[in-house]
C-alpha cells in the first residue's frame, strides 16, 4: 500500500550503505582566511541530514552528519581585511595578473576539485537530500560551467585584444575587476549556483568572500585545501556561521563592491540597505519565482504531464525555476488532472542513494509544517488533494500534493511554495493567467503548452513583456548555461549566463590617446615589448 510505504520511508541505520557513511560525521574546524586554513575552537553548528533513521521511537530520528564553525563578526571582518588587502585598490597581485594567468589558476583549481568529487558529492547528498545521481550531475555540471566560463573569457579577451580608432582617438577597450565580491549561494544548488557567481567573480580579477549556505556548508570542506593552495592569499576567503551575524558587518563596512546572492528578495533588500554607499554596490541577484504553466486545450497531454511532473517536482519542487502554479484550459482540466495525479503517485520516492529515486526528504527545518499549512489552507477554502495520499508527512518527507481547484483567496496561489505542492487552476479565458502574471510580484519564466502556432504566437508577444524566458512545450529551466538567466520584478537583478556573468562582475575600461605620432610610438613600444598586462595584443589560444 502506498500509505504504508510513505509512513515507512526512512531506513534503519543498519540499512544505510556503509560506503556512503565514509567521513560521516564530518567535524569541520577549518575556515579559509588570507591564504591560511585556520582552526576554529569555538562553537559549531550541528548539521542534521534530511535523511532520518527509523528505530524504536514513534518518529524517525534526525541523523547528525557533522558540524561546521559558527564564526563571529571578528572572523568575518578578518576575511574582509584579507580580501581588501589582496585587491589593494586594484594594485594587488591577483587583479593585475593577465587574463591568461588567472585562467591558469582556475584550471589548476579544477584539477584539484575533480580529485575531491566523491567526498563533495556525498556531502551534497547528505546535506540537502538530493539524490546521489543528481548530486553527481550537479558536480559534473559545475565542472562544465567552469570550463565553459574559461572558454568564454578567452573569446572575450581575444575580441578585446585589438585596438579601435574612432574620430582620431586610438583606444583599447577591456574589462577590469570591480573589487571585493561577497558570494552567497542557495541550499538547493549549494555547489553549482554558488560557483556561477564565485568563478566569474574570481577569474575577472576580483577578490572574494564566500559564505556557504546553511544547508550545503560541509561540502566545501573537501575544497578548502585546493582554494588555499591554488589562489594567492586573500583572493578567496571562506567563512561559516549564522548569516545574520557575519554578513551585516561586511555590508556595513562599505568595502563590498559586488553582492552576488542567490536567495530571496527579503534578504537581498536587507543587505543592500546595510551598505552605506549604495551607488558603489553592484548587485547580482537570483531571487524567488512563481513560474506558471499555461496549458491550452489543444496541447499534447502526454507531453504536458511529463513536462509538468518534471517541472513542478524535480528535486521536490525546490528550484526557483520550478513550475509552481498550473493554469489548465477548462475543457481539458478533468483529463489533465486524472493523468497528472496518476503520474505523481507513480513517482519513485525514498532515500537519496536509492536507484532511480525522484522524491526525497526536504532539507529545511519546519518545511513539512509549512507545506501542510498551505494544503490545509487550500482545503479549508474549497480545494481538494487530487492524488490519493498527497500531502502525507513522515518526519522530513512530504509526499507530493496536487491541489484543485485553487483560487486567489488561497495562500498557495500567491506564495512561492518551494516544495512538492502543485496548485492547479482552470481557466476559460486566456486573460486569466495573463492577469495573474501581470499582478504577480515575480517575473522569471513561463511554460506554454499547445499546438496552434497562431495562438502561441499571440501569447509569446504578451508574455515576453512579463517574464524573461518563455518556454514552448517544455518545463521552465535555467540551462543551457550559455543562455541568459534573469528575471523581472522581484525575481532577479542582473543577468547570469556563462558570458553575462563575466560582464556583470567586471566593468568596461579603456585606454585612449589622440592619434599623434608620439602616442603611436608610445603605444607601439608598450605593446611590442609587453610592458603592460592591460594594454596588450596577446592572443589567448
Amino acid at each position: 500500500m502506498l500509505i504504508d510505504k510513505i509512513r515507512n520511508v526512512f531506513p534503519q541505520a543498519s540499512d544505510i550503505p556503509e560506503a556512503l557513511l565514509k567521513d560521516i560525521p564530518c567535524i569541520q574546524r577549518g575556515y579559509l582566511i588570507d591564504g591560511e586554513i585556520r582552526a576554529w575552537n569555538g562553537p559549531r553548528q550541528e548539521v542534521l541530514s534530511p535523511v532520518r533513521t527509523a528505530g524504536n521511537t514513534a518518529e524517525p530520528q534526525p541523523l547528525c552528519i557533522g558540524e561546521y564553525p559558527l564564526l563571529t563578526e571578528t572572523e568575518a571582518l578578518q576575511a574582509l581585511d584579507a580580501a581588501v588587502a589582496a585587491y589593494d585598490h586594484g594594485r594587488g597581485r591577483w587583479p593585475t595578473l593577465s587574463v591568461a594567468e588567472r585562467i591558469d589558476h582556475v584550471e589548476r583549481f579544477v584539477f584539484r576539485m575533480i580529485g575531491a568529487k566523491e567526498r563533495v558529492v556525498r556531502f551534497l547528498m547528505w546535506e540537502v537530500g538530493k539524490s546521489l545521481q543528481d548530486s553527481r550531475k550537479e558536480f559534473d555540471r559545475t565542472i562544465q560551467y567552469i570550463n565553459d566560463t574559461l572558454s568564454a573569457l578567452k573569446d572575450l579577451d581575444r575580441i578585446s585584444s585589438r585596438f579601435t580608432i574612432e574620430e582620431g582617438i586610438i583606444a583599447q577597450i577591456r574589462r577590469a575587476p570591480m573589487g571585493v565580491v561577497l558570494c552567497m549561494g542557495p541550499f538547493n544548488y549549494p555547489l553549482n549556483e554558488t560557483f556561477t557567481t564565485l568563478i566569474p567573480a574570481l577569474v575577472m580579477g576580483n577578490t572574494v568572500i564566500l559564505k556557504p549556505p546553511k544547508h550545503g556548508a560541509l561540502l566545501y570542506e573537501p575544497l578548502l585545501e585546493a582554494f588555499c593552495n591554488v589562489f594567492p592569499k586573500g583572493v578567496i576567503n571562506i567563512i561559516y556561521g549564522e548569516g545574520k551575524k557575519v554578513i551585516p558587518p561586511l555590508m556595513a563596512s562599505g568595502k563590498i563592491s559586488v553582492l552576488g546572492l542567490i536567495g530571496n528578495s527579503k534578504t537581498a533588500n536587507t543587505l543592500k540597505k546595510q551598505h552605506p554607499n549604495p551607488n558603489r554596490l553592484r548587485c547580482v541577484l537570483g531571487l524567488e519565482a512563481k513560474n506558471p504553466a499555461i496549458i491550452l486545450k489543444d496541447a499534447d497531454l502526454d507531453l504536458v504531464v511529463r513536462e509538468c511532473v518534471l517541472g513542478s517536482l524535480s528535486f521536490n519542487g525546490q528550484r526557483c525555476t520550478a513550475l509552481k502554479i498550473l493554469f489548465v484550459e477548462a475543457e481539458i482540466v478533468a483529463a489533465f488532472l486524472e493523468r497528472f495525479a496518476e503520474a505523481v503517485n507513480a513517482l519513485s520516492f525514498g532515500m537519496p542513494w536509492q536507484e532511480g529515486v525522484f522524491v526525497t526528504p526536504v532539507a529545511e527545518k519546519g518545511k513539512t509544517d509549512y507545506l501542510e499549512e498551505l494544503v490545509s489552507d487550500a482545503i479549508a477554502k474549497g480545494a481538494t488533494v487530487v492524488n490519493p495520499h498527497g500531502g502525507t508527512v513522515c518526519g522530513s518527507f512530504f509526499f507530493p500534493a496536487v491541489l484543485y481547484p485553487v483560487h486567489s483567496d488561497m495562500r498557495v496561489y500567491h506564495e512561492e511554495q518551494f516544495g512538492p505542492v502543485v496548485p492547479v487552476l482552470p481557466f476559460d479565458k486566456i486573460d486569466e493567467p495573463i492577469e495573474y502574471m501581470i499582478h504577480s510580484g515575480y517575473g522569471q519564466q513561463v511554460s506554454v503548452f499547445g499546438s496552434d502556432p497562431d495562438r502561441i504566437a499571440r501569447l509569446i508577444d504578451l508574455l515576453v513583456n512579463q517574464v524573461c524566458r518563455v518556454n514552448i512545450n517544455c518545463q521552465c529551466q535555467r540551462g543551457p548555461d550559455t543562455f541568459p538567466f534573469t528575471g523581472r520584478k522581484d525575481s532577479a537583478e542582473g543577468t547570469l549566463s556563462v558570458s553575462d556573468a563575466l560582464r556583470v562582475f567586471s566593468i568596461r575600461t579603456l585606454v585612449a590617446a589622440k592619434q599623434t605620432d608620439l602616442n603611436k610610438q608610445i603605444i607601439t613600444g608598450i605593446v611590442r615589448e609587453h610592458k603592460s598586462k592591460f594594454l596588450a595584443t596577446d592572443f589567448i589560444l
